[in-house]
Protein backbone atom coordinates (compact mmCIF):
# COMPACT_ATOMS: atom_id res chain seq x y z
CA UNK A 1 0.00 0.00 0.00
CA UNK A 2 1.02 3.71 -1.05
CA UNK A 3 0.05 6.55 1.08
CA UNK A 4 1.02 10.06 -0.59
CA UNK A 5 1.28 13.34 1.72
CA UNK A 6 1.05 16.43 -0.99
CA UNK A 7 1.82 18.77 2.18
CA UNK A 8 2.74 18.69 6.02
CA UNK A 9 -1.27 19.44 6.63
CA UNK A 10 -2.05 15.81 5.66
CA UNK A 11 0.45 14.03 8.07
CA UNK A 12 -2.79 13.53 10.71
CA UNK A 13 -4.78 11.79 7.71
CA UNK A 14 -1.98 9.91 6.86
CA UNK A 15 -0.73 8.68 10.29
CA UNK A 16 -4.36 7.52 10.83
CA UNK A 17 -4.39 5.45 7.52
CA UNK A 18 -1.54 3.65 8.03
CA UNK A 19 -2.48 2.88 11.82
CA UNK A 20 -6.05 1.36 10.02
CA UNK A 21 -3.81 -0.24 7.58
CA UNK A 22 -1.09 -1.69 10.18
CA UNK A 23 -3.94 -4.21 11.57
CA UNK A 24 -1.61 -5.80 14.81
CA UNK A 25 1.55 -5.59 13.94
CA UNK A 26 3.51 -3.47 16.38
CA UNK A 27 6.96 -3.83 14.81
CA UNK A 28 7.37 -1.29 12.07
CA UNK A 29 10.68 -0.80 10.32
CA UNK A 30 11.61 2.21 8.32
CA UNK A 31 13.56 2.94 5.49
CA UNK A 32 14.64 6.27 4.17
CA UNK A 33 17.37 8.76 3.85
CA UNK A 34 18.37 11.13 5.64
CA UNK A 35 15.82 13.91 6.35
CA UNK A 36 13.55 11.85 4.24
CA UNK A 37 10.80 12.84 7.37
CA UNK A 38 11.04 9.49 9.33
CA UNK A 39 10.72 10.95 12.82
CA UNK A 40 8.13 13.26 11.76
CA UNK A 41 5.62 10.51 10.61
CA UNK A 42 6.90 8.39 13.48
CA UNK A 43 5.72 11.61 15.33
CA UNK A 44 2.22 11.94 13.71
CA UNK A 45 1.76 8.41 13.99
CA UNK A 46 2.00 8.46 18.13
CA UNK A 47 0.01 11.37 18.24
CA UNK A 48 -3.26 9.48 16.63
CA UNK A 49 -2.03 6.73 18.88
CA UNK A 50 -2.85 9.28 21.86
CA UNK A 51 0.54 10.28 22.69
CA UNK A 52 0.47 14.05 23.67
CA UNK A 53 3.99 14.59 24.58
CA UNK A 54 6.06 15.47 21.31
CA UNK A 55 7.80 12.34 19.64
CA UNK A 56 11.44 13.41 18.71
CA UNK A 57 14.57 11.67 17.16
CA UNK A 58 16.09 9.31 19.91
CA UNK A 59 19.67 9.50 17.70
CA UNK A 60 21.33 10.29 20.85
CA UNK A 61 19.61 8.45 23.21
CA UNK A 62 18.89 5.54 20.85
CA UNK A 63 15.40 4.57 22.19
CA UNK A 64 12.81 6.86 23.10
CA UNK A 65 9.82 5.63 25.46
CA UNK A 66 5.88 7.65 25.00
CA UNK A 67 3.21 7.14 27.54
CA UNK A 68 -0.27 7.56 26.61
CA UNK A 69 -2.57 9.77 28.05
CA UNK A 70 -5.85 8.62 30.48
CA UNK A 71 -8.00 8.87 26.60
CA UNK A 72 -5.64 6.35 24.96
CA UNK A 73 -6.39 2.86 24.94
CA UNK A 74 -2.82 1.87 24.77
CA UNK A 75 -1.94 0.26 27.97
CA UNK A 76 2.00 -0.26 26.66
CA UNK A 77 4.31 2.46 26.07
CA UNK A 78 5.65 3.09 22.59
CA UNK A 79 8.92 2.54 21.44
CA UNK A 80 11.00 4.72 19.26
CA UNK A 81 14.02 3.49 18.44
CA UNK A 82 16.92 4.76 16.25
CA UNK A 83 19.71 2.74 15.56
CA UNK A 84 21.85 4.83 12.83
CA UNK A 85 24.31 5.22 15.57
CA UNK A 86 24.81 1.31 16.38
CA UNK A 87 28.09 -0.37 14.90
CA UNK A 88 27.26 -4.19 15.29
CA UNK A 89 24.16 -6.50 15.90
CA UNK A 90 25.99 -7.17 18.94
CA UNK A 91 24.94 -3.36 20.18
CA UNK A 92 21.86 -3.68 19.24
CA UNK A 93 21.75 -6.97 21.17
CA UNK A 94 23.43 -4.99 24.52
CA UNK A 95 20.87 -2.28 24.38
CA UNK A 96 17.93 -5.10 24.83
CA UNK A 97 16.13 -4.10 21.51
CA UNK A 98 14.73 -8.54 21.31
CA UNK A 99 12.94 -6.67 25.41
CA UNK A 100 11.47 -4.11 23.32
CA UNK A 101 10.74 -6.09 19.54
CA UNK A 102 8.63 -8.93 21.87
CA UNK A 103 7.13 -6.67 24.48
CA UNK A 104 4.05 -6.33 22.74
CA UNK A 105 4.45 -2.81 22.38
CA UNK A 106 4.51 -0.75 19.12
CA UNK A 107 8.24 -0.30 18.07
CA UNK A 108 9.07 2.23 15.45
CA UNK A 109 12.53 1.97 14.26
CA UNK A 110 14.59 4.67 12.28
CA UNK A 111 17.49 2.71 10.50
CA UNK A 112 16.73 -1.01 11.53
CA UNK A 113 18.82 -2.38 8.91
CA UNK A 114 21.52 -3.42 11.08
CA UNK A 115 19.19 -5.11 13.13
CA UNK A 116 17.30 -7.20 10.76
CA UNK A 117 18.58 -10.23 11.67
CA UNK A 118 16.56 -9.91 15.53
CA UNK A 119 13.54 -8.37 14.17
CA UNK A 120 10.64 -10.66 13.79
CA UNK A 121 8.92 -12.18 10.82
CA UNK A 122 6.08 -10.07 10.45
CA UNK A 123 7.51 -6.65 11.26
CA UNK A 124 5.84 -3.81 9.01
CA UNK A 125 8.67 -2.22 6.46
CA UNK A 126 8.13 1.17 5.44
CA UNK A 127 9.95 2.50 2.80
CA UNK A 128 9.56 6.77 2.22
CA UNK A 129 10.42 8.40 -0.68
CA UNK A 130 10.72 12.61 -1.35
CA UNK A 131 9.34 12.90 -4.28
CA UNK A 132 10.54 15.69 -6.39
CA UNK A 133 8.16 18.32 -5.72
CA UNK A 134 8.81 17.57 -2.02
CA UNK A 135 5.64 15.38 -1.52
CA UNK A 136 5.99 12.19 0.44
CA UNK A 137 5.37 8.61 -0.48
CA UNK A 138 4.83 6.03 2.28
CA UNK A 139 5.25 2.79 0.76
CA UNK A 140 4.23 -0.42 2.96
Amino acid sequence: MTIHIATPDQLAQAARQFIDNLGQRRIVAFHAPMGAGKTTFISAIVRQLGIEEPATSPTFAIVNEYHANGNSQLSTPIYHLDLYRLRSLEEAIDIGLEDYLYSGAYCFIEWPDLAEPLLPDDTCHVNITVNPDGSRDIEF
